[in-house]
């Protein structure tokens, strides 16, 4: 895969995953309104950050990242001995995670207690617990979407697995619409329950069409994967030796959510205030990091195959330099103007100002680490690629140390806040082992000269534009602040940060606008 080649794959990931976070958003924004930051929205939260968690472990950490590698090798062989190999990784993945769902139903309390165990002695148990039945069936469905997922980008073929996820959250919106209509807009306690009843039916449906989407474009590539008598063929004891240390390494990142959660669920709200502000910053975070992660890995494992040094180092300088043009000023913007971002978006219905006081403080914490996540998505493929699942994983445990220590030793001096500081430091203390431990790997992990030179200059120009949405949102306070011009003034406040990044970057040498439109006709 070309360099133009790959940077077109990064625009259809990064368009349909830019779609279905911003459907997301819309879904948060609405779940905010109708069940604002009480009991009942943390309670829902915490349920559907169980499957959610699970999903990370199981299918997108440590199984695609194992599985990926293997079947993009076994694809440039035989494609059909690839194909057999994904059915075995398909019936393999359905028979334990069937067994894991009827598990995670039956010990759903225990599950509970684990996530968040300040909601004991409260109102909010029975209804996680609740919540959470319905909703953790979610991970079988889910998973084997996110394996089909893999065999998709494996063979090219980006479109469904990146539109897939929009699906889910189209399904969160309905069921708000059909709530709103069957119960009113009245936000009484009772309304309020069968809103959060409602949204966790949503969550297992969801799953159940994002599988039904991925298996039938997977059918059209050739790959009609279907359940059958789970074996343990030698590939799949491969696949099983490589996944252990990489499920390790997830597990590892699942105890830091684990924690930041803990830490939260004993401060009345900041389940919610943490969830909708981590769902803005995801906005750019999954556009972007997601998207270099999906289309570098099968790239950079052909390569690599086939010992394409040059084009490697290629690929990897081209995947940071964009994801860093992207990403650094949605960062600088959610350190620069959270209260504004919050306000606008968030503050109606149930959700009311101090909510917004809180949620800003926590996105600007989280927009520091942004540039740390979307980096880890551009390094761990190198190690991935080379079939390395043991160093990510040490590295992931000296994080987990650092986000510990923060979050229990801060908490009771900032408060909630000191979760949202161990997810930010704990990102950055990954990203600098990770590219510590690639100075091993040689030229092919290491930034050409033209990353090494527009790098500075992409932050250059993120700070300027930072410095003018401070200005301009201090001049825009009273429309910003005004129930009709809030909107506008917004919209406003987003367009001028765009335009003067854009500008700037192209006068100071950071990226050349042309580069931008040729991609995107490429893409067309």
């Amino acid at each position: 895969m070309k360099a133009p080649t790959l940077i077109r794959g990064f625009v259809t990931v990064g368009g349909w995953t830019l779609l279905s976070r911003v459907l997301g958003f819309a879904r948060d924004i609405a779940i905010a309104a109708a069940l604002g930051a009480g009991p009942v929205a943390e309670a829902f939260l915490v349920a559907f950050s169980l499957p959610n968690m699970f999903r990370r472990f199981f299918a997108e950490g440590a199984f695609n990242m194992a599985f990926v590698p293997l079947f993009s090798k076994k694809l440039e062989g035989d494609a059909e001995e690839a194909g057999d190999f994904a059915a075995d990784a398909f019936a393999g993945m359905a028979f334990v995670l069937t067994l894991f769902s009827v598990a995670g139903v039956l010990l759903m309390p225990l599950l509970v207690v684990a996530m968040a165990s300040g909601f004991l002695e409260d109102e909010r148990f029975p209804l996680a617990v609740a919540y959470g039945r319905i909703a953790f069936p979610y991970i079988l469905f889910i998973s084997l979407a996110a394996l089909l997922s893999g065999v998709l980008n494996a063979s090219g073929r980006f479109l469904a697995a990146a539109a897939a996820p929009a699906l889910l959250n189209m399904i969160f919106l309905a069921a708000l619409v059909v709530g709103w209509l069957l119960f009113g807009a009245e936000l009484g306690e009772a309304t309020v329950e069968r809103f959060g009843l409602a949204l966790a039916w949503a969550v297992p449906l969801g799953g159940v069409s994002q599988l039904a989407l991925v298996w039938l474009a997977a059918a059209r590539a050739g790959f009609r994967l279907k359940l059958r008598r789970p074996r343990l063929t030698p590939d799949l004891r491969r696949l099983f030796r490589i996944a252990v240390p990489a499920a390790l390494a997830g597990g590892v990142v699942q105890v830091n959510l684990l924690v930041g959660r803990q830490v939260a669920s004993f401060f009345e709200g900041a389940v919610a205030w943490l969830n909708y502000a981590d769902r803005l910053y995801q906005l750019p975070l999954g556009t972007v990091g997601i998207a270099i992660g999906i289309v570098l890995l099968p790239d950079l494992s052909r390569r690599l195959a086939a010992g394409d040094v040059a084009g490697g180092r290629d690929a990897f300088s081209r995947a940071v330099e964009l994801s860093l043009a992207l990403t650094l000023p949605a960062a600088v913007a959610l350190v620069a103007i959270p209260l504004p971002l919050i306000s606008v978006l968030f503050e109606r219905g149930a959700f009311d100002a101090g909510d917004t006081a809180a949620t800003a403080l926590a996105l600007a914490i989280y927009g520091a680490g942004l540039p740390a996540f979307v980096l880890q998505k551009a390094l761990q493929p190198l190690y991935y690629a080379r079939e390395d699942t043991r160093a990510p994983f040490r590295f992931a445990l000296v994080a987990m140390v650092v986000n510990a220590v923060v979050a229990i030793g801060l908490a009771p001096v900032i408060g909630f806040q000191a979760a949202a500081w161990a997810t930010t430091l704990a990102g950055w203390a990954m990203v600098a082992l990770l590219w510590h431990g690639a100075r091993a790997m040689g030229p092919a992990a290491r930034l050409d000269a033209r990353a090494l030179a527009r790098l500075p200059r992409i932050l250059a120009a993120s700070f300027g534009m930072g410095v003018l949405l401070v200005l301009l949102a201090a001049g825009l306070s009273g429309p910003l602040g005004s129930e009709h011009w809030r909107y506008p003034a917004l919209a406003g406040l987003v367009l001028a940060g765009m335009v003067s990044y854009f500008a700037l970057g192209h006068l100071v040498g950071a990226f050349r606008l042309s580069e931008f439109r040729r991609n995107f006709r490429r893409r067309r």
